[in-house]
């Protein structure tokens, strides 16, 4: 009798390190089609739609700006504006934000579909941070826009100039795509057997934003280290926050105020590979047992 020959044969991955890119590539069609659900279909019943995009990061900047520079009188340079400051740093901060918030529940949101087709799970995560890249592309034509107005219509924005380093944005921006995956791979993996991670993603998140200098300058917490305003400990923190350290050079980048500091740049890209290859593997453990669990 014949044997039978096999086109594919599905079986556990056998290493813990697996991301197997030929076969991502010939699922591009599914990455395309998740990616265009992830953007049409999260505004296709709103009023607003993708205005949403352009409304959140403005009206965040908005309020920064007058608790955090009017109210609490936050210095954030001569010559630079408020606005465009905090609007720089919830720009950068956005996509690191929504990659993390998008990939933390794949096995939970998509269990019906991994329980019934298979395809390589990583293109899910992998979707997420795709469809945020048009989020974040939006958002810095808005950011751009604004930084045209401030430059050349106001005499507010004196102090802004972009330096030669924003020719690195790209691959700051890899890095927060991978930062924010890997760590959204591991939550993802950990809410199989702990659900109540899930609520916890959120205000986990949002503390996250107050440690990496998304509305104050780095310069600041140093001085307030240094008067003994703040511990020590909460200093360290923040300046080894990799987070904190992509807004600062994305500042830096765009705007010209705080400072570009290679060793800081390969810190932070160390730290974000790092968190990737650990959160693949954590990925790639769960992909083999989380349909028993979940």
């Amino acid at each position: 009798m014949k044997q039978e020959q096999w086109l594919y044969t599905i079986s556990p991955k056998k290493s813990l390190i697996h991301l197997n890119f030929r076969e991502i590539w010939r699922y591009r069609d599914l990455l395309f089609l998740f990616v265009k659900r992830d953007v049409i279909t999260l505004y296709k019943q709103t009023v607003l739609g993708p205005l949403w995009y352009f409304i959140q990061p403005l009206f965040t900047s908005i309020i920064f700006t007058l608790i955090f520079n009017d109210i609490a009188d936050i210095k954030v340079g001569n010559g630079m504006p408020a606005f465009l400051f905090n609007l720089a740093g919830i720009t950068s901060w956005n996509y690191f934000s929504e990659c993390i918030k998008g990939t933390s529940d794949t096995f939970k949101k998509n269990q019906n579909i991994f329980g019934k087709v298979y395809f390589p799970r990583v293109i899910m995560p992998m979707s997420t941070i795709v469809s945020n890249l048009i989020k974040l592309g939006i958002q810095l034509l808005v950011f751009i826009a604004f930084y045209i107005y401030f430059v050349f219509f106001t005499d507010k924005g004196s102090a802004c100039s972009p330096q030669i380093s924003l020719l690195f944005l790209p691959v700051l921006i890899v890095l927060m795509g991978f930062l924010g995956l890997g760590l959204g791979m591991i939550i993802s993996s950990m809410t199989t057997k702990y659900r109540d991670l899930t609520f916890l993603v959120g205000f986990g998140v949002q503390l996250l934003m107050y440690a990496s200098a998304v509305m104050y300058p780095m310069e600041l917490i140093e001085q307030k280290v240094a008067n003994g305003s703040i511990p020590k400990f909460a200093g360290i923190f923040i300046e080894y926050n990799p987070m904190a350290t992509i807004i600062e050079l994305f500042r830096y980048m765009t705007l010209g105020t705080g400072t570009f500091n290679i060793s800081e740049f390969i810190y932070t890209g160390v730290i974000c590979i790092v968190v990737f290859f650990i959160g693949l593997i954590v990925f790639n453990k769960t992909e083999k047992t989380f349909i028993d669990t979940i």
